[in-house]
């Protein structure tokens, strides 16, 4: 691949996600530049990012209520840019739409951690948070975005899922097939640091997250100590909620240095969003020799292992399944857990990333090259 201009083409920069981090590992691994639409002082540092192009969105067409068609029609325009790659790599709901013409050569690699979840099986949902004037107007801007966003997955060579349930979501809504690699995971750098008096949630807080379960849970466990890290959209009113609780600290979004070691000195950590795509933060909690308390649907299957790893509670649990599962994970239960935890998380390691990714991209190589010399061979109709 050396011969190879590579470029990873990400949607944006807002906070210290795994799909963020994804992206960054990928170029940095591949030596690739990087193409974003904006980047938020809150994400990763600049230091960080290799030669990359930043459209630098402006902070009005940043806000959730436009930022869909203001991302769809930037990465459309960027077409002209990422042509110019021979591979090019795309993370995101909005970066495919920078994918040229198979016609352009070289080829289009779709790196898909989710079908917008707003486009299918969350459409309601996400309908249901807009603006009056904006939930008029959403049937027809989300056929249109639904449109573009089909005619992408179309251009490209390959698509690559995150997860067995990511593989299932795109052959249900995009009758497309996918190979699966899971995400990186710094299983080096998340360690066991001690066992804390805690209990650690680090999902963004967001409906979808369900963070409220878990501060509802321990606001009946004022024995147990909680500790949030995180921010989001749900911030303030979750502040509220838990006003007076001694027991329930809020970090907002922490540093790297300070989240290795919340991690590495929690009893065990809580994660249970809706339906999630992978999740990487389990896997981060597991590689620090951690437990997760988690909810059994979406990647949770594939990544936590029943009473040997953590706990999975049904996926319509109630509060008062969340706090069985709490006090069930005694500390002394999570620390028989620890090495089953560390060697599972040994699955997700980023050099198994790199290695089957590059897999993919020689894979979709040899195939173009193989269609460009079909294509030389075969003499034009008379």
């Amino acid at each position: 691949m050396a011969q190879h201009r590579t470029v990873v083409v990400h949607d944006y920069f807002a906070i210290r996600g795994g799909g963020e981090r994804l992206a960054l590992t990928l170029a940095e691994a591949l030596e690739a530049d990087i193409v974003y639409s904006f980047r938020e002082k809150e994400s990763y540092p600049e230091s960080m990012f290799r030669p990359s192009i930043d459209f630098n969105l402006p902070p009005m067409l940043r806000q959730t209520s436009i930022r869909t068609v203001a991302l769809a029609w930037h990465f459309f325009r960027a077409q002209n840019v990422v042509r110019d790659y021979s591979i090019r790599i795309f993370s995101g709901s909005f970066a495919p739409f920078a994918a040229p013409d198979r016609q352009a050569g070289g080829v289009n690699i779709f790196y898909c951690h989710t079908p917008p979840r707003f486009l299918y099986d969350q459409r309601e949902h996400f309908r249901n948070r807009l603006p009056g004037p904006l939930r008029l107007l959403a049937p027809a801007l989300l056929r249109l975005f639904e449109r573009g966003y089909t005619r992408s997955v179309a251009r490209m060579d390959v698509v690559v899922a995150n997860s067995q349930n990511t593989r299932a979501r795109i052959q249900r809504y995009l009758g497309r097939d996918s190979v699966i690699v899971y995400p990186p995971v710094d299983t080096d750098r998340f360690l066991w640091r001690g066992q804390g008096d805690y209990y650690l949630s680090t999902a963004r807080l967001s409906s979808l997250k369900r963070v409220d379960k878990i501060v509802e849970a321990f606001l009946r466990m004022p024995e147990k100590k909680l500790v949030v890290a995180s921010g989001g959209e749900d911030l303030e009113a979750l502040k509220q909620r838990a006003a007076g609780a001694p027991n329930i600290t809020f970090r907002g979004w922490v540093d790297d240095d300070e989240l290795l070691d919340l991690v590495g000195n929690a009893t065990a950590t809580i994660y249970l969003p809706r339906e999630e795509d992978f999740g990487m933060s389990p896997v981060e909690s597991m590689a620090a020799g951690k437990p997760v308390i988690g909810v059994a649907e979406g990647g949770l299957l594939e990544t936590i292992v029943p009473e040997e790893t953590g706990i999975l509670l049904p996926p319509d649990f109630s509060d008062q399944d969340l706090v069985a599962a709490v006090r069930r994970m005694t500390p002394e239960r999570a620390l028989a857990m620890r090495p089953a935890c560390e060697a599972r998380a040994r699955r997700f390691t980023r050099e198994t990333f790199v290695s089957a990714m590059r897999e993919v991209i020689e894979d979709a190589l040899r195939k173009a090259s193989g269609k460009d010399r079909d294509t030389a061979g075969t003499s034009p109709p008379p």
